[in-house]
């Protein structure tokens, strides 16, 4: 019998200049989604945020808290992953990079309708404790 186990990823919500960062994706699935990605190897999954969050936005990340834990098989198209979702905060001004192909500053009212993965549901539960 083989094993097959979700994969662990993180996604971190930063909060900038009044708003929250979301970059837009270069590879599909394609549409904005919170920074983030797969934990490497020997890597704790507050190392792989503050890694993903330098190389998707080019800023370092402080405060870090974990928000919640997102596990449903269907929330990435590609394979069953299990994510570390993960809120801290940063300053200057973010650019995309890595797999980013744009970067924004959004609010709860003026988030973008093409939104990856379960990352809608994910901000809701973001917003919604926070206000």
């Amino acid at each position: 019998m083989q094993h097959r186990n979700p994969i662990p990823t993180v996604d971190i919500i930063i909060e900038i200049s009044k708003g929250i960062i979301l970059i837009k994706r270069k590879n599909p699935p394609f549409g904005w989604a919170i920074p983030g990605g797969f934990i490497d190897y020997g890597e704790s999954a507050e190392q792989a945020a503050k890694r993903e969050a330098k190389e998707e936005t080019g800023l370092d990340i402080e405060d870090l808290k974990q928000f919640h834990t997102y596990s449903a098989s269907d929330r990435d198209p590609r394979h069953h992953t299990i994510s570390v979702v993960f809120n801290a905060r940063a300053n200057g001004i973010p650019k995309p990079d890595d797999d980013a192909a744009d970067i924004g500053i959004f609010t709860k009212d003026n988030l973008p309708e093409q939104i990856a993965f379960d990352h809608s549901k994910i901000l809701e539960d973001y917003f919604n404790k926070k206000y």
